[in-house]
């Protein structure tokens, strides 16, 4: 152990900052080992449906206290506290290691802009203009047939796989359904509307979600599920597994994705957007709106800047603005006529 400890630092330390080549990722990781560790991983983590962040973190916490206390009364409290300082460092070196094994190299691999039709000239306010008054036309129908009444989370699964097919992926993703955990305050409070374990890749949602959100945030994480760890990524993935699956899909998918595409628009182009939603849509929305002023504003700004510092430790140059980087996948990406992506040629 003399030696073990130094050598799984000094490894995690070179894993944390050596470049490697985002192809040799895709190739060698994301399109090879990351396929066959997921099903088998999720399979696992759902035979409970209590989640094991919140059982893993209470037995690190446990172990790490009792461990202290042990050292404190046979060594005095100077020597305990920094021989459980050196083991938390080793522990925070085995736990980053893990991370990148399960799913945190995904952070690396190829970006879909370089596999996708994507042009950036295409990114323009009046394309952006366009595929919103596409989003307000089509959620508009869709709340005036009922559409999001009930949601089959099946189709959404199928959906979800036929992406992945489309996008040249030939794996198969196991889906995790949400689970129990104590994080839920939390989310309240933060308004997170969820998150993806990547050691135990598993799924917990925020509970106060409305039905109308649930499709588009459950496709959301089973895309981070599905090797997209690229927040812009899973929200595109999201959107084009929510717009080819159920009606309820349907509607969670083209009202989020006004909200984004609104958001980047002028005001004034937003105002007359909003004008030409449906009272039905307009109440939805408005809802959500409410959901989330509930929550704790300075626990939210702690939670935005605590998540912004992970995404950048994680080469996400953005940060959490790369959720609203999803406009860009949206505008500058080719499609046919039924909304399939085209691919790069």
């Amino acid at each position: 152990m003399r030696y073990v400890r130094p050598l799984v630092v000094l490894i995690a330390a070179l894993a944390a900052v050596l470049p490697v080549p985002a192809r040799a990722i895709e190739r060698v990781y994301s399109q090879g080992v990351y396929p066959l560790l997921q099903p088998a991983v999720t399979s696992v983590s759902s035979l409970t449906s209590i989640a094991l962040f919140d059982v893993s973190v209470a037995a690190l916490l446990a172990f790490v206290g009792a461990l202290f206390v042990h050292r404190w009364r046979a060594r005095g409290f100077a020597r305990a506290a920094g021989r459980t300082l050196v083991t938390i460092g080793t522990l925070a070196a085995v736990v980053y290691l893990w991370f990148l094994l399960l799913w945190g190299l995904n952070y690396r691999r190829v970006p879909l802009e370089e596999r996708l039709a994507y042009d950036a000239a295409r990114v323009t306010r009046e394309r952006a203009g366009f595929l919103a008054r596409e989003a307000v036309r089509r959620a508009n129908a869709l709340a005036a047939d009922d559409a999001a009444a009930h949601l089959d989370e099946e189709a959404l699964a199928r959906s979800l796989r036929d992406v992945q097919h489309a996008l040249g992926s030939g794996a198969r993703l196991r889906v995790a359904p949400p689970k129990r955990s104590l994080l839920g305050w939390y989310f309240r409070q933060a308004a997170i509307d969820g998150m993806t374990n990547p050691f135990f890749l598993e799924i917990v949602l925020n509970p106060d979600l409305l039905p109308f959100e649930r499709p588009f945030v459950l496709a959301h994480e089973w895309a981070h599920l599905a090797g997209f760890a690229d927040e812009s990524e899973a929200n595109f993935i999201a959107w084009l597994t929510c717009i080819r699956a159920d009606a309820a899909a349907r509607y969670s998918g083209w009202t989020t994705a006004y909200q984004h595409l609104s958001s980047q628009l002028p005001r004034e182009e937003r105002q007359a957007l909003r004008a030409e939603l449906s009272p039905a849509v307009l109440a939805d929305l408005v809802a959500a709106s409410r959901r989330v002023a509930r929550a704790s504003p300075a626990v939210r700004m702690v939670a935005r800047d605590a998540y912004d510092t992970y995404l950048r430790a994680n080469r996400v140059e953005e940060g959490i603005a790369s959720y609203n980087a999803v406009v860009r996948l949206m505008v500058g990406t080719a499609f046919d006529a039924e909304w399939q992506p085209e691919l790069r040629r």
